[in-house]
């Protein structure tokens, strides 16, 4: 029953994943209604935003709000675009998701982060040696 249970919850998880990206996709498509548009947007800023409106660090009530207000506004944005769209932008999302992940770009972009780290050490940290 448990692992039922966390099965279920990893895929309502990947399915919320894809309906974010594909919500994202709609607000950028031209064929979706304006006011579909300034909602598809909000959503899903909001759903990779790392502000809450209520913190994480709150026992409990912190991640409540990213289980009710993200799904909902996701319901309420797919509800708003046509289902052709809807489903058309679905199917991109799951094509992105199934991409290899580029271990060059990951590599140049921790190089980048070590490259900063080292020259803000040479900045601050050397004139006190």
């Amino acid at each position: 029953m448990t692992t039922r249970l966390i099965d279920t919850a990893k895929q309502w998880a990947r399915t919320m994943k894809r309906d974010v990206h594909a919500v994202w996709l709609a607000a950028r498509d031209p064929r979706t209604p304006w006011f579909a548009k300034v909602l598809a947007l909000a959503v899903a800023a909001y759903a990779v935003s790392p502000i809450d409106l209520i913190p994480d660090f709150i026992p409990v009530i912190g991640y409540l709000d990213d289980l009710v207000i993200v799904p909902l506004g996701i319901l309420l944005v797919v509800r708003l675009i046509p289902p052709e769209l809807m489903a058309e932008h679905r199917e991109a999302a799951d094509k992105a998701s199934e991409r290899p992940v580029s271990r060059f770009a990951a590599g140049l972009i921790i190089a980048l982060w070590i490259a900063c780290a080292v020259l803000v050490a040479r900045v601050f940290l050397l004139p006190l040696l």
